[in-house]
């Protein structure tokens, strides 16, 4: 058991490698085509109930990509063993990301400079998925590849293109930054094919960015209120455009 535990804790470094820890971040990796390497699981029959409530599409899937070892062994695999009892190894997808801004679908594309928290870039890639953006993109130090992102995300980094870039890629898509200075957000000003980018909560966008933006809006808050979280702000906005599409 000893060389599974190394394989687990050697994949949370590897970068081709996802550890997806929990069931709902193993079922939407199989849901939008995962390659699973390899699972395990401490309560089949917990498990089993789990799919046939929550993903009887991909059911046999999941038991199929699953050992199962006994709960000693489930704790050492992770430094936060998640509570449903499942730990899947994938392999990470390759993402084009100048490709991928290419694309005609109207659709805009998530932007995230340098974000600090990877919880927060999850939950940013859980919205976008939902909100069906073309892409989710990152810049800095934080993977949003990395275990904790992709619990947050529960595994929906797989249902669209995430990737991390050392700086935005230039295209031919409107740039609009998200700046407290900026125009009040409403539908009618989010144009087709647009990279919508945020900054962190504390620092905000780069001074850069701001200068290349071709428009700065923001989100209309109470005042007295001075920020928002940054997946709740990605929320507002891509469903804003939701609006507007609709």
């Amino acid at each position: 058991m000893q060389e599974l535990v190394d394989r687990f804790r050697r994949a949370r470094r590897d970068p081709d490698l996802a550890v997806l820890e929990g069931f709902h971040p193993l079922k939407h990796a199989l849901r939008f085509g995962a390659e699973i390497l390899e699972g395990v699981a401490v309560d089949p029959e917990r498990v089993e109930a789990l799919s046939r409530a929550l993903a009887p599409d991909v059911a046999e899937r999941v038991r199929a990509a699953l050992d199962i070892v006994t709960p000693e062994v489930f704790e050492r695999l992770t430094p936060a063993p998640p509570p449903t009892g499942v730990i899947a190894l994938a392999r990470r997808p390759a993402v084009a990301v100048g490709r991928t801004l290419e694309g005609a679908a109207p659709a805009p594309v998530v932007y995230l400079e340098d974000p600090s928290s990877p919880w927060n870039i999850g939950a940013a890639v859980r919205v976008a998925a939902a909100a069906g953006a073309a892409a989710l993109i990152t810049s800095g130090a934080q993977d949003p590849w990395r275990p904790s992102a992709l619990r947050a995300g529960v595994g929906l980094q797989y249902a669209l293109p995430v990737a991390r870039v050392h700086a935005l890629p230039r295209s031919d898509r409107p740039l609009l930054a998200l700046d407290p200075e900026g125009e009040p957000l409403r539908p009618a000003m989010l144009p087709a094919r647009a990279i919508l980018a945020f900054g962190s909560e504390r620092r905000g966008l780069s001074p850069e960015l701001l200068a290349a933006a071709d428009r700065r809006i923001r989100i209309p808050m109470r005042e007295g209120v001075s920020s928002l979280n940054l997946a709740t702000a990605v929320a507002a906005v891509l469903y804003a455009w939701r609006l507007r599409e609709a």
